[in-house]
């Protein structure tokens, strides 16, 4: 695999962080720490530029390009902690609707999310489960009539949504739907998440749907949602690697201008320790994340699953080291409201706790490349 970006590539980066730096200062982000947390005018902004459409076809509004410039704009979301939805709308609602939804569902749906004027929102978690297939959610077939009863929980921007993406669990098999956020039955329920954010539990009472609204079922929907979960935690990864990355050089500044005893504290030996394993620990994230990343598009879905493992691991994990680090280096600063390393630590641990726990995904790991070895000598 190649780590250099192309021309194209280098040029969404560039655009990505210009916009989402004017629209995300520190004064600017106070305004989102508690609620919604979508900036409109900044989502606006995003669709005028073409970086909504980014993994969309041309021809449905979009830019054409693929899975992995569209993680360069959600590593950028992550730098700056932008109050977007890009994973739960871009990455598994358009991106999964792009590559599993029929023509005409997405000509339907897909340039109105490339151009900002709609919100498609998945809505795939739920309580107690971290599988890819649902457990949940019931989808029971009538005829051509469909009927959805059960929760779905942890999800974001759903009050905003003009669209939901939901998985559920059918008779024959995993279940795919597309339905308007207002459709009859279905009630939303509001929590607050780690980081302030709002996320919602969606509860389904013999929600009645129409056939033409299943975008998938049976194994070929098993499947897809096995490949939007992979697309989901990599991209994931790509937030959570922004944020340690300016977590990072936060630190990095702050310490080279605080003095103690007269001198830069960037000086003394435990604080350069410190500070070095923290690097190395988000440099080889980096490298985990972008073979996930490359995984997800290129690689079989085995191979997939065990590097988004690696990648969730070492989110996990790096994420929570540089974090403690940070906040250890900078002393009482760095929980101090009006300087800006709070909201990445916080962000930073919503994320690892929606990855997962790493000894939890270890031996899921584990046990996934016992099961290829076996087959391997069956073989």
């Amino acid at each position: 695999m190649n780590f250099e970006l192309t021309d194209d590539q280098r040029d969404v980066q560039v655009l990505s962080r210009k916009i989402l730096e004017d629209y995300c200062t520190n004064e600017q982000l106070r305004r989102f720490d508690q609620g919604e947390r979508f900036d409109p005018i900044l989502w606006q902004e995003l669709a005028t530029a073409g970086l909504l459409g980014i993994s969309i076809d041309e021809q449905f509004g979009g830019m054409g390009f693929d899975f992995e410039t569209l993680c360069l704009l959600v590593e950028e979301v992550g730098r700056c902690v932008a109050p977007v939805p890009v994973i739960s709308s871009l990455v598994l609602g358009a991106v999964a609707l792009q590559r599993f939804g029929n023509d005409d569902v997405k000509r339907s749906v897909l340039p109105d999310v490339a151009s900002g004027k709609s919100l498609l929102i998945a809505a795939f978690s739920e309580a107690d489960h971290a599988g890819a297939v649902p457990t949940t959610l019931k989808a029971t077939r009538s005829g051509q009539r469909w009927q959805l009863q059960g929760e779905k929980h942890f999800v974001p921007f759903a009050k905003l949504a003009q669209h939901l993406l939901i998985s559920a669990q059918a008779d024959d098999g995993a279940a795919l739907f597309m339905l308007p956020s207002d459709t009859e039955g279905l009630r939303m329920q509001q929590h607050t998440s780690t980081a302030g954010e709002h996320q919602y539990a969606l509860s389904f009472n013999n929600v009645e749907l129409d056939d033409n609204q299943c975008v998938l079922a049976g194994d070929k929907a098993a499947a897809a949602l096995t490949e939007i979960n992979n697309l989901g935690v990599a991209a994931t990864c790509a937030q959570m690697l922004g944020i340690c990355e300016v977590m990072l050089r936060t630190t990095a500044s702050y310490t080279s201008e605080r003095e103690q005893f007269g001198v830069k504290v960037a000086t003394f030996q435990a604080v350069g320790q410190r500070a070095a394993d923290s690097y190395i620990d988000v440099e080889c994230f980096r490298l985990v994340t972008q073979k996930a990343i490359y995984a997800v598009e290129h690689e079989s879905p085995r191979d997939a699953l065990a590097a988004c493992l690696i990648a969730k691991i070492w989110a996990g994990d790096a994420g929570h080291r540089v974090s403690h680090a940070a906040q250890h280096l900078h002393g009482g600063m760095g929980v101090d409201r009006d300087y800006p390393l709070w909201r990445y630590c916080l962000w930073a641990k919503q994320l690892e706790l929606t990855l997962g726990n790493s000894a939890e995904l270890t031996e899921q790991l584990g046990e996934e490349t016992a099961a290829e070895f076996k087959q391997a000598l069956h073989n």
